[in-house]
């Protein structure tokens, strides 16, 4: 299928890859700069594993959830009951 773009800010988006990558053609451009960017998406990690990844190193450094409610003390605060 296809693809047309008829946006020009997405032209001269185009042509300035085409000058800073060296690309030849503006198919060459936007399948590098979409393969470029699709590989950086796939590298970043996830937000599950970056918070498994401080809840691992917050154990191993014996920090452990409170066991109390906090419900007490935020009524309190807001003069709930």
């Amino acid at each position: 299928m296809a693809l047309y773009i008829k946006d020009p800010d997405v032209d001269r988006l185009v042509d300035r890859y085409l000058v800073a990558s060296g690309a030849k053609t503006k198919t060459e451009a936007v399948r590098t700069a979409l393969l470029n960017s699709i590989a950086a998406l796939e590298k970043q990690e996830t937000l599950a594993a970056r918070v498994a990844k401080v809840q691992r190193k917050a154990a191993e450094a014996g920090l452990k959830p409170r066991e109390s409610d906090d419900k007490p003390f935020m009524d309190e605060l807001w003069g709930g009951d």
